[in-house]
């Protein structure tokens, strides 16, 4: 049975209209969706810590700032958006101590709930909206008139509203616009994670890497490595977006197409397959949650060497220098 998308038309916007929503945080994801709730008509406060360098961007957007801990006391729904690794301190130093019965805490993406890092009390809603993109994506459809699609969750109904009360969350930040798709917090985060580790980001970007040193290493321009294996990446994927697979083997050459069924099975074999499903057991059995909070912990040092080393990568430097020479390219500053 095929799943039911919600749309505008499908969702209340009542069960949030005359509730104050705290937005904890405003980076990426938070600044879209205070944002958004405001321009839909809703109550927001944004909850920031003491000095956070983030006050000024929030007040100037037209947002009330105050505390975490008055945000948390005043609000009816409390979203935590900051980075995951900071969220258990944050959420027991700051927001456990001033819940209240009757409230709801809500996540954008369920790995501290699922993982066991966070555990609400009893007599709270527990739900999640998570969009299906960035942050400035989310807020960027959003100004434009469109939106962005979701997934939401309930993991703990006190109030036998929170269904209701996530669907309208969803609805004020646009979510509905494009369509949103009922989970479980355990289905959201695990497959989340899988996404962007093996296919999104891990995936695409060690693809493209390997591609580029492939041909430069075999004594090939840069440059044309870089258009060949980086650059045209977007057009392909465009026309995926658009059409499917189909579509976009019907939009390339022959040549192209033919070599899709060829080599692809070469470079995605039944190994990376194999690997894949021990990506996914290490998400399941919580081996990866484990990795990043240590190296949260000890203040990203893997992370750290990794940004460092592909910042002096040739890749990045060449792509840096041809992107500056494309005005089709918007330099649009990102907005936090």
């Amino acid at each position: 049975m095929p799943a039911t998308l919600y749309y505008d038309r499908d969702v209340d916007l009542s069960p949030i209209e005359e509730r104050l929503v705290a937005i904890i945080g405003y980076g990426s994801q938070a600044h879209a969706h205070a944002q958004n709730l405001r321009d839909s008509g809703l109550n927001v406060v944004v909850g920031l810590r003491e000095g956070s360098a983030s006050r000024p961007k929030a007040e100037q957007a037209g947002l009330r700032v105050t505390t975490v801990e008055e945000a948390t006391r005043e609000a009816d729904v409390v979203m935590l958006l900051i980075p995951d690794e900071a969220q258990p301190e944050v959420y027991a130093r700051s927001i456990a101590p001033h819940l209240r019965p009757g409230q709801a805490l809500a996540f954008g993406h369920g790995f501290n709930i699922h993982f066991g890092r966070i555990t609400p009390p009893a007599g709270i809603d527990v739900f999640l909206v998570a969009p299906k993109g960035p942050g400035h994506m989310l807020r960027r459809l959003y100004a434009d008139g469109s939106g962005m699609p979701g997934i939401f969750a309930v993991a703990q109904d006190a109030t036998g509203g929170a269904r209701a009360l996530a669907l309208a969350y969803a609805r004020g930040i646009g979510c509905t616009r494009a369509g949103v798709l009922e989970t479980t917090f355990r289905e959201e985060t695990e497959t989340d994670l899988f996404g962007e580790q093996s296919v999104l980001c891990g995936g695409v970007t060690h693809l493209i890497q390997a591609g580029f040193e492939t041909l430069v290493e075999a004594g090939y321009q840069p440059e044309i490595a870089y258009f060949e294996t980086l650059h045209e990446v977007k057009l392909i994927v465009d026309l995926i977006y658009e059409k499917g697979f189909a579509g976009m083997r019907h939009s390339i050459s022959n040549t192209a197409e033919f070599g899709d069924y060829v080599t692809g099975p070469r470079i995605i074999t039944d190994e990376t397959k194999a690997t894949m499903k021990d990506v996914l057991a290490d998400i399941q059995q919580g081996r990866f949650a484990e990795r990043f909070v240590a190296d949260a912990e000890a203040g990203f040092p893997f992370m750290q060497e990794q940004r460092r080393k592909m910042r002096g990568h040739l890749l990045e430097q060449v792509g840096a220098e041809l992107r500056a020479k494309m005005p089709f390219i918007e330099k649009r500053e990102l907005e936090v």
